[in-house]
């Protein structure tokens, strides 16, 4: 973990306004760790400079707070949603995780690039690219 950390990465505005207790389990920190490692780290060594990580691991009652679904990655800490700061740097920072063919599980064009959702997991990963 060069460019990221877990605090980072479980790090929520949302929980600590509401005292919900965002800490993650083992598990969630092993999934965490192998996104940083497998996507996250080479992107951002890849973009040469700072990305942002607006949501990542999220606690099921946190989960449901701010409208994820029932089944999301985040919860599992498979998921980060990032971004470098606007919609056109975000989608050339799109572009970039195409052409690096990284082993994203889902990486999604949120709302025009508003940010970016990429997730990984361990095993297979099947390289979904949406838009929502």
């Amino acid at each position: 973990m060069r460019y990221f950390t877990i605090a980072e990465l479980t790090r929520s505005t949302t929980a600590r306004r509401q005292g919900i207790d965002n800490t993650p389990p083992a598990s969630a920190v092993k999934a965490l760790s192998a996104l940083v490692e497998n996507v996250l780290d080479p992107l951002r060594e890849a973009w040469g400079g700072p990305i942002r990580v607006n949501s990542g691991y999220r606690c099921p009652e946190l989960n449901r707070m701010v409208g994820g679904t029932p089944t999301s990655q985040h919860q599992r800490g498979e998921a980060a949603d990032i971004t470098v700061g606007s919609r056109a740097a975000n989608r050339r920072l799109l572009a970039l995780i195409k052409r690096l063919d990284l082993p994203v599980d889902q990486c999604i064009d949120e709302k025009g690039c508003r940010w970016i959702h990429v997730s990984h997991r361990t095993g297979h990963n099947r390289r979904l690219y949406m838009k929502f």
